[in-house]
């Protein structure tokens, strides 16, 4: 099967998951700072919420321009992956609404690991139907990026989990951040 489809449905969901995202902001009540002051944990779950989002997007891109073609465990996989990326809108409202208390920031960071879990799930699809000397394959290698965020993930989740949800979402933002740049791995290898 080929991939468009499936890169189209895709990038699809993950534009209406940010759009349904900044919906969700609401207009301060009043013109003064301190209006503005009440939003703050709203807007830093919104931009933490956007930038997970844009990462997974630009990431997806690169790992699919990896293939020409996919199979039905590569499709399953990918609904799986976009799942658990439907659930950030929810507990990106969640965690800043309630000023990054520890049960919606605890569950942000269950969504985070469970999409990275997803994402490591679709690659590794990806991988088998490609073969082991594939360039994903190749690119990927060891792969200690995923298993720092893993971890990165699940201390954050106990420390927002034991009340030190600002810690714990503080995790979530050093993952983002090392994510930040695209996977330059998949890039040199797709331009050999």
């Amino acid at each position: 099967m080929h991939k468009g489809r499936l890169e189209a449905f895709s990038d699809g969901v993950i534009a209406i998951l940010i759009t349904i995202m900044v919906l969700e902001l609401k207009t301060p009540e009043g013109t003064e700072w301190h209006a503005l002051q009440r939003l703050v944990p709203t807007i830093l779950s919104y931009v933490m919420s956007y930038v997970y989002l844009g990462i997974y997007w630009n990431n997806h891109h690169h790992m699919l321009q990896t293939c020409s073609s996919v199979n039905g465990k590569i499709l399953w996989a990918n609904l799986h992956l976009l799942f658990w990326l439907s659930l950030i809108p929810f507990v990106t409202g969640w965690t800043g609404q309630n000023h990054f208390a520890p049960l919606p920031t605890a569950m942000y960071g269950l969504v985070l690991i469970m999409a990275a879990i997803a994402y490591t799930i679709l690659q590794t699809c990806i991988i088998r139907f490609q073969g082991p000397n594939s360039n994903l394959a190749a690119a990927i290698g060891s792969d200690a990026k995923a298993k720092v965020s893993l971890a990165f993930y699940a201390i954050g989740i106990l420390l927002a989990v034991f009340q030190h949800s600002w810690i714990g979402a503080s995790l979530y933002a050093m993952v983002a951040l090392i994510w930040l740049v695209p996977d330059p791995r998949i890039e040199s290898r797709l331009s050999h």
